[in-house]
């Protein structure tokens, strides 16, 4: 999916998703707040849902004023905002959830996916095929991944860099996550 583009103009979100731009930017929650009202979202609330591509426009805003690490920052709230599926007690079972919890959190047309792939013992691959940058996605599954790693591991996330990217006009994102 092309990045900052919603697929239908009828998808949306869930405020406690939106909420995740307001508790993840480094530079506090009025500037978030600004930059979400610029878009139509005011005083985002949970329990109501956004029009997408108004918190797309948004995330662009951020990437283009604040840069990448404030995408990633934000990233890594959602595992905190958003609804989760109750019972994930293992690290592959936290990274297949990004994809159950994203699904829960969008409603009203196609929205892409994050695919949860094992790739051996303590390695698995996430594809992205979602319109978010991938920073943003960066940061939700490193905060999953760390949430949920076995204890004593290091979490490591990083783009395959043997397959096409958003960042370099791909469709999606590959990363490979060891433990």
């Amino acid at each position: 999916m092309q990045p900052y583009l919603a697929a239908s103009h009828k998808v949306e979100v869930t405020g406690e998703t939106v909420l995740s731009i307001v508790k993840g930017m480094m530079f506090g929650e009025d500037r978030a707040q600004r930059v979400l009202a610029a878009h139509g979202i005011r005083d985002p609330q949970p329990g109501i849902w956004y029009r997408q591509q108004d918190w797309l426009d948004a995330f662009q805003e951020i990437a283009q004023t604040l840069g990448p690490n404030t995408l990633f920052s934000i990233g890594q709230k959602i595992p905190e905002q958003a609804k989760f599926p109750p019972s994930i007690d293992t690290l592959e079972k936290g990274l297949a959830a990004i994809d159950v919890a994203y699904q829960m959190n969008h409603r009203g047309g196609p929205i892409g996916s994050y695919r949860f792939v094992p790739a051996g013992e303590r390695r698995a691959l996430i594809i992205c095929d979602n319109p978010y940058p991938s920073d943003f996605d960066r940061g939700i599954i490193t905060a999953m991944a760390n949430r949920m790693k076995p204890a004593g591991s290091f979490v490591s996330v990083a783009l395959d860099p043997e397959r096409p990217t958003r960042k370099s006009g791909g469709e999606t994102c590959t990363f490979v996550i060891t433990w």
